[in-house]
This record gives structure tokens, sequence and C-alpha cells, in this order.
């Protein structure tokens, strides 16, 4: 039975900005020097700040496909190995986000929990997001650290600092082939 929640049903939104949005924030971690790239950073600031409403919409559904194109390649790694994702992937990620309490208020987590659970079990997080409502300013930093969190657990696992990022361009690509 197919839910109202699949993926195949949802908004795919603009993944390309997204996705720049979290390398330029994997980058700035990884960045050799200690210091991130405040020219990049204005950038990308400015870029984000002369979005609209519609704009921003779709970038949000499309750091929801990208979580959702990351749990599924990490699901897809733990069922290597007989292990389940939700089980392995999703106490690690509340628990760094405890770790931030600056950026990610405690009431945000559950609900990027249920997100990351909802795309470990197939289905969409933006259909999974909408049923509870319009999304909120308090879920912004906690969606974007979900998105940058789980690339990071990909990079970590492949043992490549760029192997997520890379993963969906290459994905970008072949769709935009077809």
């Amino acid at each position: 039975m197919t839910s109202p929640c699949s993926p195949q049903f949802a908004p795919v939104g603009d993944v390309g900005t997204a996705l720049m949005m979290i390398d330029s924030r994997l980058k700035s971690i990884h960045d050799t020097e200690g210091t991130s790239d405040p020219e990049q950073q204005a950038l990308l600031e400015q870029f984000t700040a002369s979005m609209g409403p519609e704009e921003a919409d779709d970038v949000l559904d499309g750091a929801c496909t990208l979580i959702y194109m990351f749990m599924m390649w990490l699901r897809q790694a733990h069922e290597e190995h007989d292990k389940d994702v939700v089980e392995y992937v999703v106490p690690n990620l509340v628990a760094t986000m405890r770790m931030m309490p600056k950026s990610i208020r405690p009431e945000a987590i559950p609900t990027m929990a249920g997100l990351v659970i909802a795309a470990g079990t197939g289905l969409s997080p933006t259909l999974w997001r909408k049923q509870y409502g319009e999304w909120t300013d308090v879920e912004m930093n906690p969606l974007e650290a979900t998105a940058f969190l789980l690339a990071e657990h990909i990079n970590r696992i492949a043992g490549d600092k760029d192997f997520a990022t890379r993963m969906i361009a290459e994905a970008l690509s072949v769709s935009d082939e077809a």
C-alpha cells in the first residue's frame, strides 16, 4: 500500500542550492587553515537573503530531498552489514544536536529525528513534515544541521571528505541527462 508520504508524491525542490549550502559548510569545517572563507560565507548569506518565499520553500524541499538521499545511502550501507539505519544513525545524530544548543534549540531535535526516521523508512521528509504544519524559524538551523551531519557521517564512512557531495552531484547530473 502506498503512503501519502511516499517520495513519488513529494516535490524535489532546489537540490542544487541545498547541496551548495551543505558543501559550503562541509568545506568550512575541513578548511586546513582552520578559518572559513569570509568572502564565500558573505556570498552565501547574500544569496539566501535574496530569495523570495517560493525560492526558500524550494530550498527547504531540496534539503529534505538531500536528507532522503543521504538516508537511502546510509540505509543501504547499514543493510549490507545487517544493521538497522535508524538504530545506528538517529541516536548519534540526536546526541550531536544536543551538543549544539546555540544552533539547535532542544524543541527542534525531535522533529529532526522524526524527519530522519521518516527518510530512513522510505518516506518523504517533506511530506512527513507537512503533516504537522508549516516549517518554523526554529527549525531552519536544525534542518541544515541535519543534512550537514548526515553528509559528514557518510563522508566518514566512505573515508572521503567530499563523497556525499559528489554522490549527489553525480545523481543530479545523471537525472539531467535523462
